[in-house]
């Protein structure tokens, strides 16, 4: 069959595709994107309640104002993106990360650091899942799990390379001298890279549908997403798996420092992170292929398992063993949504419905750490908020399951 002239025929695995550069640069964005903005905000905390003396409480509120404030802003990321094309979001996102960064290093009074945390909450939107999931899909289809799955390794790179070296500087030349230093880093290693590589995304097949006039405005979309059944059992469920995700691993270290000493409990840590890479590259050779939303419920109930060997076994290297089983699906929960909602629903809907379904869970995993803690502290162990989590994960795995009639999308 002859190709189309008007709309060739893109080869998505082919390594000269366009497409994996922009990957590339999503996984650059996606570092200092976790790793100033979600990793860092334990750097933060710590630093500042040494340097300012300010009671945990008064930090901690910044960063949930920080994430609430960011939940908000993601709903609007895929309106952003169609509106004025990924290159000019990108480039917002890094400017708005850096700016942040400085502000968190000169910060000197409370009021600054909620001002600081606002600017933070647009660099988050602008460099993090919403931002990746959104430009990514207007440069694959077919291969969009595997795209996106290898971005999103930027992450965990974040977290396991970029946070020690921001430790390493804050010891080196204090914390605002680090701050201005990664800000510094990301405007020079980012903006080059997207200005230079970022340009025009392709319009074939018909599938990159954003280009064109809709028939529903994103706040019709929004309404209706809020009303369909497969749109909320897919947000509903990896809200309440993040929740528990997000509030195990906070209180991780916590749990493991009396029970198998801190050296071991930082191994265990370390392993979980490392799984989550293993998983998402092992995961995105297949999961284009895969039926989505059972593959998300096996994930959910691995985590469960894990969560009651965790609880129930002290053992060492049992411990560190459950913790590398929880993290084989921890990379996998962030991706997953969006291949369940590109798979059902109709793509000239994509951006506004993975929007609002970040936004809703990140609102949902905000309270996560803070709701284990407060039940830790209620019950006098982890016990009683960790079976909470695996109920979660019970809970969330019966109900991905669960599909709205009439509104999958047709080939």
């Amino acid at each position: 069959m002859l190709d189309n002239p008007q709309h060739p025929t893109i080869d998505e695995s082919s390594l000269r595709y366009e497409g994996w550069r922009i990957v590339a640069v999503c996984f650059l964005l996606a570092t200092f994107g976790w790793g100033l903005g979600f990793y860092g905000q334990s750097v933060y905390v710590a630093e500042l309640q040494r340097a300012r003396g300010w009671p945990t409480s008064l930090i901690s509120s910044g960063t949930t104002f920080f994430y609430l404030f960011g939940a908000l802003l993601v709903v609007f990321v895929g309106e952003a993106v169609r509106t004025y094309g990924p290159r000019l979001c990108l480039i917002a996102g890094t400017l708005a990360m850096a700016a942040a960064s400085v502000a968190i290093g000169a910060v000197r009074e409370p009021w600054q650091l909620y001002l600081a945390n606002a600017v933070l909450a647009f660099g988050w939107a602008g460099t993090s899942l919403a931002m990746i999931t959104n430009t990514i899909s207007l440069w694959f289809d077919h291969k969009r799990g595997m795209a996106i799955s290898l971005a999103l390794n930027g992450a965990s790179f974040g977290g396991i390379v970029g946070v020690p070296l921001l430790v390493m500087l804050i010891g080196h030349i204090g914390f605002a001298g680090a701050m201005y230093a990664a800000a510094g880093a990301m405007l020079v290693l980012l903006l080059p890279v997207i200005l230079f590589l970022v340009g025009r995304p392709p319009d074939l097949h018909g599938w990159h549908a954003a280009a064109r006039p809709k028939p529903q405005s994103s706040a019709q979309i929004r309404a209706w997403a809020l009303r369909d059944v497969g749109f909320l059992t897919v947000t509903i469920a990896f809200a309440l798996v993040l929740f528990a995700q997000v509030g195990f691993i906070v209180h991780l270290i916590s749990f493991l420092d009396p029970v198998i000493g801190r050296e071991r409990a930082a191994v265990a840590v370390a392993v979980l992170t490392a799984m989550a890479v293993v998983g998402r590259v092992l995961f995105s050779m297949v999961i284009d292929r895969l039926n989505q939303r059972l593959a998300s419920a096996l994930s959910f109930l691995s985590q469960a398992a894990a969560l009651l060997v965790v609880i129930n076994l002290h053992n060492d290297y049992v411990l560190i063993a459950a913790c590398a089983v929880f993290g084989f699906s921890v990379g996998n929960l962030i991706t997953l949504p969006s291949l369940i909602v590109q798979r059902e629903f109709d793509s000239a809907s994509f951006g506004v419905l993975i929007s609002l379904n970040t936004a809703i869970n990140q609102v949902t995993y905000a309270f996560g750490p803070g709701v284990v803690g407060a039940l830790r502290d209620w019950s006098g162990g982890y016990a009683l908020p960790f079976y909470l989590c695996v109920a979660l994960e019970v809970i969330a795995a019966a109900l991905i399951m669960v599909r709205g009639a009439g509104h999958a999308k047709t080939s």
